[in-house]
């Protein structure tokens, strides 16, 4: 094997590797040779096939995987020797006929092209200083939760007859609907309990009924929306001939041990003591990722080297992808909304640059601490992420079995959570107490 180097500008590098055809001769053979013992065809004993036989009938296949093999060796050979770290698939263009290569006829000949992985050196995680915000857990918090809870967890007790139903009450009703005077599917029901306020009616219905009481009957006069799902019904009016049977006021729960055993637990100082660990995780999360963002920034910070140009591009196309999605949606941010696509892609390239710039720094602190990643963590994250979609666990568990792409998803946040865990237990970090509101204190994004 002759190679030649064609370039080396920057992180681009190119070579030109030769095989002859000697050598690809060579290869055949051994590789014929490899077969033999194995080949079975009709009129020969198993194993007994001529190699003059085999190479009739199968030499092109043959000559075609012994080249594959050999351009995935030596690509892998001068990569090695020439000490390249490719930051992303190599680019193979072969310059001689291929048709003349496998038929032992022209040498191989093919240009090698490859971004490399920018050289440099990581900042020591001894050097670095942080701040870890924190806070206590608020008794007034965990009330404030388990009365949100009580809320939730609402009851409704029927009021006198003479009672005027209001918002957020409850109206036990018998109903009729007609549309051009006549009855439709799903337009009656009896003793049916509509909360006031809950708009799970059609737009209008509930508010016609507050004021209403026990006794009442009325006509309820709508309108269907313009998209209501059966298309019969869209955009026609209806009278529903409405009777109330009651009208019922919401009762919160009480707060007592009866209403902890609602939820699994013995009593109202259990319910306590697990919605105090239920704000001191989410309390401690929030410190996490407050750190977590210090110490991205701080490393953003740290480091200015070439960008391999193709890991920009794709990870600028996969946030514009996003956007784009967001934008045919609707959703897109109200700050962003507002900006030219030429100001978005501007502020979007540098998000992206940024999140290659980190992923090398990482990659390479982690090297050199050699953090790896075990099979039961990535098993973890695999049924972590199986239980995602109830009912398909085993698909999805079988989908990342047979896509090596898709586990180096899950490998990467991995590996990153553990680089961070490597930089907090390294660089000195001081702990601050601060109030609930500071610690939530939603950052400016880059």
């Amino acid at each position: 094997m002759q190679v030649k180097e064609l370039k080396a500008k920057g992180l681009n590098r190119s070579y030109e590797i030769t095989v002859t055809k000697d050598d690809l001769a060579e290869k055949f053979e051994a590789k014929i040779k490899e077969m033999q013992p194995q080949v079975t065809l009709k009129g020969f004993r198993p194993g007994k096939v001529p190699a003059s036989h085999i190479r009739k009938m199968f030499g092109k296949s043959i000559m075609n995987d012994v080249v594959q093999e050999v351009v995935t060796e030596s690509t892998q050979k001068t990569l090695e020797d020439n000490k390249v770290r490719p930051a992303g698939q190599p680019n193979i263009e072969l310059r001689a006929n291929g048709a003349d290569v496998t038929d032992g006829k022209a040498d191989l000949q093919y240009t090698l092209s490859v971004e490399t992985i920018p050289e440099f050196e990581p900042v020591d995680p001894a050097t670095l200083k942080f701040t870890r915000l924190g806070c206590d857990v608020d008794e007034k918090d965990v009330e404030t939760r388990l009365k949100d809870m009580a809320k939730e967890q609402v009851s409704y007790k029927k009021k006198a007859k003479t009672a005027k139903a209001k918002k957020d009450d409850a109206v036990l009703i018998n109903f009729v609907g007609r549309v051009g005077g006549e009855p439709f599917d799903g337009g009656a029901m009896d003793g049916h309990q509509l909360v006031l306020g809950s708009g799970s009616f059609i737009p209008g219905f509930e508010d016609q009924l507050i004021g209403a009481k026990a006794g009442d009957k009325l006509d309820v006069t709508v309108t269907f929306p313009k998209d209501y799902q059966v298309d019969t019904l869209a955009n026609k009016e209806a009278i529903f001939e409405t009777e109330v049977l009651e009208v019922q006021g919401a009762k919160p729960s009480e707060l007592d041990d009866e209403f902890a055993k609602k939820f699994g637990l013995d009593d109202m100082k259990a319910l306590n003591e697990a919605m105090s660990k239920q704000a001191e995780g989410e309390i401690e999360g929030q410190a996490r990722m407050k750190l977590k963002r210090a110490i991205l920034d701080e490393l953003d910070a740290k480091h200015t080297f070439d960008l391999p140009p193709n890991m920009v591009e794709a990870e600028f196309a996969a946030i514009w992808a996003q956007v784009e999605k967001e934008k045919e949606a609707g959703q897109l941010d109200e700050d962003d909304a507002k900006k030219s696509d030429k100001k978005l892609k501007a502020d979007y390239m540098k998000i992206a640059e940024r999140r290659v710039r980190l992923g090398l720094v990482l990659a390479e602190m982690g090297a050199k601490v050699d953090i790896q990643i075990t099979n039961d963590e990535l098993q973890a994250a695999m049924i972590a992420e199986a239980r995602r979609y109830p009912g398909q666990e085993q698909q999805v568990v079988e989908f990342y079995q047979k896509n090596p792409e898709a586990v180096a998803q899950l490998r990467a946040p991995i590996y990153e959570e553990k680089v961070v865990d490597h930089i907090v237990a390294t660089a000195k970090v001081t702990d601050k107490k601060v109030s609930r509101d500071e610690l939530f204190k939603e950052d400016d994004m880059i």
